[in-house]
Formats: structure tokens, C-alpha cells, sequence
């Protein structure tokens, strides 16, 4: 099975990662998981803010609020996802004694918030809304 798919069994049966390797400082293990509390926050905001943009901006055309709204929903979603992957992968790596795994999820979350911002000064410049 790929590492793939034993990190997603691990994400529903966290127990079995003591299988692998030897108990890493508990120190690590607690900041892994506060870096995985980090991630699931960070969705919150994104989630929170697709439906805020949605819901407190009905002026805006319809096709760029529900675009931007589905934008930082899925990069919410997205970043749910990431954060469990991540806490697995880098659980088995500290127990393993590897290094820790690379992402290249940090740079997609800021490109993806970063767009949506660059489309929120947009509109604000330009006042694109149905009554305009």
C-alpha cells in the first residue's frame, strides 16, 4: 500500500501509528499537534470567510461573489484535509526518526488566499456591485 493510503487509514486508527518506530519526546508530538490545531483554525477562517462573503455582500455580482465565496470554501476544505495529513506524516516521521515531510500546501493556501484578496481590492477599487 502506498504511503498515501496508510496515512489515510491512520487518520481514521491514530492508535496504530505507536506501531511505527519508538515514542518521539512527547514535546514534538504535543507541537504537531498544536500545528495541526494551527491548520484546522486556519479552515475555520477560510470557511467562515466563503460564507460571510456570500451572505454580507449580496450587492456584488452574483458570478464574483459566489466565486470568490467557493474559492475560500474550498481552499478551507482543502486545508482541513491537509492539516490531519500532515500531523499523520509528520507523527510517523518523528517516530520513525526521519526528517520531517515537505509540503508545498503552505504556498497553494497563500496563492489561494492571496487571489481572493487581490479580487477583494478589485472590486472595492472599482465598486463592482449589481447596482453600479
Amino acid at each position: 500500500m502506498t504511503d498515501f493510503g496508510k496515512d489515510v487509514r491512520l487518520w481514521f486508527a491514530p492508535q496504530r501509528v505507536r506501531e511505527e518506530g519508538e515514542t518521539p519526546d512527547y514535546r514534538f508530538s504535543l507541537a504537531n499537534e498544536r500545528t495541526f490545531l494551527a491548520w484546522i483554525r486556519t479552515a475555520l477562517a477560510l470557511v467562515g470567510g466563503g460564507f460571510a462573503v456570500d451572505q454580507f455582500l449580496p450587492d456584488l455580482r452574483w458570478g464574483v461573489r459566489v466565486g470568490m465565496a467557493l474559492a475560500l470554501l474550498a481552499v478551507g476544505a482543502a486545508c482541513a484535509l491537509r492539516a490531519v495529513n500532515h500531523w499523520v506524516r509528520c507523527e510517523r516521521a518523528m517516530r520513525r526518526g526521519e526528517d520531517l515531510p515537505l509540503s508545498r500546501f503552505p504556498v497553494v493556501l497563500s496563492l489561494g488566499v492571496g487571489l481572493v484578496a487581490v479580487a477583494m481590492m478589485v472590486i472595492v477599487l472599482m465598486g463592482w456591485t449589481n447596482g453600479r
